[in-house]
């Protein structure tokens, strides 16, 4: 029988048969210390959970929704403008209310959490790979490569993402026109969110391959003629991610962030596809005319998305630090 550790041994389990079988994955995970660590924080654990709450009512929000917001043939002008339910003159079929078009406020926050983290997770992932990308060449090249990419980086650093975006978003609507840009509004928030947020990814993975790049596996790897794009897609793209996941986390919360202040402003998802920035773009205009309901339950929404979203991300830092285990 073969040698078996005192650790692995506690671990292993019998089948009917009697062998000793290996713990899977999942024991492993729930045996982990970012488990334990998670689950040592009660902030997180009810971050993770109302998280886990806003992206099920976002993404289940066809099923869940008491309406279609989209509905042209269920909407009523008649119904425009109506309170929540525990003030005079509410409808019961309208929880929250509804908005100047008589759409359901409530099935409109669904739906707008819905488009808004779509986006979001469509803009980090299109950050995260642009990112990654040039932070892997400039860092394993070196050099002029390594120089080029830096300084177009330090330069978009002088630039806040916010002015980026702007700049991305009227250049489209110069290209698309006014009624095209409705139609690809989704495509270009992604593009300019993407473009506002690769810089930090890359400055992360660059100083991490120039470290990486010098580690005994990855001279092994090039004396046997790995090719340089094999060695590191494979090797040290997985010893660089640690530190990729919490800039991927936090940037989320930021991206969603960015969207709502774009739609907000009136460059961002049009009125037919309403975010939550765009909810609440449209309640700010009758916010002072008492309707109040209109902006402050999809900005309520919007800070808890954010909210959980952060703290979640603040846990995944403190949690890959080594210098905190």
């Amino acid at each position: 029988m073969p040698y078996v550790s005192n650790e692995e041994a506690k671990a292993a389990v019998q089948d009917r048969s009697g062998h000793q079988v290996a713990p899977g994955r999942l024991s492993k995970v729930f045996d982990s210390d970012m488990f334990h660590s998670f689950l040592r924080s009660k902030v997180t654990v009810v971050a993770a959970i109302g998280t886990f709450i806003l992206f099920m009512l976002a993404f289940l929000a066809p099923w869940v929704a008491p309406h279609n917001p989209f509905d042209l043939a269920s909407i009523s002008i008649l119904d425009a403008r109506v309170p929540p339910v525990w003030m005079e003159y509410a409808d019961p079929r309208f929880l929250l209310g509804t908005d100047d078009q008589g759409r359901d406020l409530l099935s409109g926050i669904f739906y707008g959490m819905r488009i808004s983290l779509i986006v979001g997770f469509c803009s980090v992932v299109a950050a995260a790979v642009i990112g990654i990308t040039l932070g892997l060449v400039a860092g394993y090249m070196g050099g002029r490569v390594d120089t080029v990419i830096m300084r177009i980086a330090d330069v978009q650093l002088t630039f806040p993402a916010i002015l980026i975006a702007l700049l991305i978003d009227g250049i489209a609507a110069g290209i698309f026109g006014g009624v095209d840009r409705e139609i690809f509004a989704f495509y270009i928030l992604i593009v300019s969110l993407a473009l506002s947020f690769w810089v930090q990814y890359a400055r992360t993975v660059r100083g991490s391959t120039m470290v990486e790049k010098n580690k005994e596996y990855v001279q092994a790897a090039r004396v046997i003629g790995i090719p340089s794009v094999i060695i590191m897609a494979r090797h040290i793209l997985p010893n660089v991610m640690g530190p990729v996941m919490v800039i991927a986390t936090i940037n989320l919360a930021l991206a969603i962030v960015t969207e709502a202040t774009l739609s907000f402003l009136g460059v961002g998802m049009p009125p037919t596809q309403p975010s939550l920035g765009t909810l609440i773009a449209v309640g700010n205009d009758f916010l002072y005319s008492g309707e109040w309901w209109i902006a402050i339950f999809p900005g309520l929404a919007l800070a808890l998305l954010v909210l959980n979203v952060n703290l979640l991300g603040d846990w995944l830092r403190d949690a890959l630090n080594p210098k905190l285990r």
